[in-house]
């Protein structure tokens, strides 16, 4: 999937699914050792594991919420045991809008996403930051969202998340740059994942939204894993700071039509 080549130790959180899932199995591909996160469902992940393995990768799996401190720590401690430091993370793991409008929005639904899109990276950058020896660099990439800057109605729980880890990205980058710890961000439209899992079921539904979509068609989640090793690659070494938008200009449609 990339001609970038790791000898690193990377994280994915969410690795067991959708962009996450792609990451991982790329970075192996790559010659990364991957320590991967699930929360419910561990098959998945044992499945990423051993397709991993069997191509001769190295890889393990461990059950976090990534919004506890103690699950982040056990994290990155396993992964560490298992292969060494970590240099490379991707923040993955997450939650999506609930469709409820404010007046409905109980304060746990807001949190439960806040606390996993937005908590979930802040405790990770930190673990990985706090690992990693003075004079020893390192990359890391946040999945976001075109809803980061698009809202929907429905989505303050999301969006308001997405918006708070696009800000993070980028004072990240700054607090970090003279460690040569760089920090960016992907914000992905429609892609073919089990967020859309809807419109993968259902054609009408999957031509009626892929019609919004100037490219034409919904991504795929190894085009976003392809972005996101080059990001985290040596050959993105002057780029920190940015969120890379990648979906099909989806996002510059919101003042069209009227």
């Amino acid at each position: 999937m990339t001609d970038q080549q790791f000898s690193s130790v990377a994280i994915v959180t969410g690795g067991e699914s959708g962009i996450g899932r792609a990451t991982a199995l790329a970075l192996a591909a790559a010659g990364a050792a991957v320590g991967l996160t699930y929360y419910r469902d561990q098959a998945a992940a044992d499945a990423v594991v051993a397709a991993i393995e069997a191509a001769g990768g190295r890889a393990a799996a461990f059950r976090a919420d990534v919004g506890q401190e103690d699950d982040v720590e056990a994290l990155f401690g396993g992964t560490e045991r298992a292969f060494g430091a970590v240099t490379r993370l991707v923040n993955s793991a997450g939650l999506n809008m609930s469709g409820t409008m404010i007046g409905d929005m109980s304060l746990d639904q807001f949190d439960r996403v806040v606390r996993s899109d937005l908590y979930g990276p802040f405790l990770t950058c930190r673990r990985f930051v706090r690992g990693l020896a003075e004079g020893v660099g390192g990359r890391i990439v946040n999945v976001s969202s075109i809803h980061e800057r698009a809202p929907r109605p429905g989505g303050t729980d999301y969006d308001a998340a997405k918006g708070g880890l696009s800000q993070l990205t980028a004072t990240l980058a700054l607090e970090l740059a003279p460690r040569r710890i760089a920090v960016n961000g992907a914000a992905p439209g429609m892609i073919l994942t089990p967020m859309n899992q809807s419109a993968i079921d259902d054609p009408a539904e999957r031509a009626a939204k892929e019609a919004a979509i100037p490219w034409g068609r919904a991504g795929t989640a190894d085009e976003v894993a392809r972005l996101i090793l080059y990001l985290l690659s040596d050959a993105a070494d002057y780029i920190t700071g940015t969120t890379v938008t990648i979906d099909g200009a989806l996002s510059l449609t919101v003042a069209q039509g009227a």
